[in-house]
């Protein structure tokens, strides 16, 4: 399969090819929700997807370090060459990382803004001695960088029916849905990494703290206070779903399938976690891989459906002019 989305991407290199084989890898491993759904994109387009995602991923490993081999100046250390690296890669298409050869390309070929990387790179340096967030306003200026500018990237990638403008707000709300699923589902890896993404003053307005989320999460027990305050982080990310999801129609037909089966999945954790009591600082919510498997299938048929429909059409559905792009023909 790699190779074919690298034929239809028009990607000829040998060495790029091997970078953005190398972003799909990390794609696959690191983001299986999103890269079942990705699996639904035309296949010329998945190139590009996997290399702002294998990068994000990159540099998410790097502030993680799950091994905790590196110090947090070693960390610091690694980030600003990858920045370094990242600028070089941007003004000449090069890199000494594969990752960064396969996404300088990629912002070429999109025409996507610079800025977006830079923004993305601030918020991954915070996660090295930011711990957590008073207010809700505090984690969304956080997140900005870490998963709105995600969506923002991906939009001249999928390309839009309306001016880029007007999706752009929906696309950074499905970012930042996304990244708030996973914060919820995360509470108790986020704890043993010594943070807490969820707001100190959503928290406190249930009687919850860290040393009450550190107690439930050493001993195994749970508490009404902390379930209380996990379902109004829910009923708030649930509403930036709702702002996000009528961006989905804003997209070229072709692609909506994939947002939708992304849309849903992510959704999906929200039940699960609702499903399993909120226990997430005892255990990880999964989607079932049936529920994975329906939404995939899904999928193919809506993606069956566009194609039909673009195919059996006097024209495609017209890209603003604002979403067209210098990648490769559709």
């Amino acid at each position: 399969m790699t190779r074919r989305e690298l034929d239809a991407a028009g990607i000829t290199d040998p060495g790029l090819r091997a970078a953005y084989a190398r972003c799909r890898q990390l794609n696959a491993r690191h983001g299986r929700t999103y890269f079942l759904a990705t699996r639904l994109l035309p296949v010329e387009r998945r190139t590009a997807v996997h290399a702002l995602y294998g990068f994000a991923r990159w540099a998410d490993d790097i502030v993680d370090d799950l091994d905790r081999h590196r110090t947090a100046e070693e960390r610091d250390r690694l980030l600003r060459c990858l920045e370094s690296d990242l600028a070089h890669g941007l003004r000449t298409g090069g890199g000494d990382e594969p990752v960064v050869r396969a996404v300088a390309d990629t912002a070429e070929r999109y025409s996507i803004e610079h800025t977006l990387f830079a923004d993305f790179l601030v918020s991954m340096r915070s996660d090295l001695h930011v711990t957590d967030y008073a207010t809700y306003a505090d984690l969304r200026a956080y997140m900005h960088g870490s998963a709105a500018v995600i969506g923002l990237q991906m939009l001249p990638v999928l390309g839009t029916v309306v001016a880029r403008e007007e999706a752009a707000p929906h696309a950074a709300a499905l970012g930042v849905a996304f990244q708030l699923t996973n914060f919820l589902r995360d509470v108790g890896e986020d704890l043993d990494r010594g943070r807490v993404y969820l707001p100190a003053d959503l928290l406190a307005a249930h009687g919850v703290d860290r040393p009450l989320l550190e107690w439930s999460r050493r001993t195994g027990r749970r508490d009404p206070r902390i379930r209380a305050a996990l379902v109004a982080a829910e009923a708030m990310t649930r509403e930036v779903y709702r702002h996000a999801e009528p961006g989905i129609a804003m997209l070229d037909p072709r692609v909506r399938p994939c947002i939708r089966a992304a849309f849903t999945l992510y959704g999906g954790i929200l039940d699960a976690i609702a499903e399993q009591e909120y226990s997430v600082l005892q255990r990880r919510a999964v989607v079932s891989r049936g529920r994975r498997a329906a939404t995939a299938a899904a999928g193919v048929l809506r993606c069956a459906a566009a194609r039909w429909r673009v195919r059996t059409s006097d024209q495609a559905p017209p890209l603003s002019a604002t979403s067209r792009t210098k990648g490769p023909a559709q």
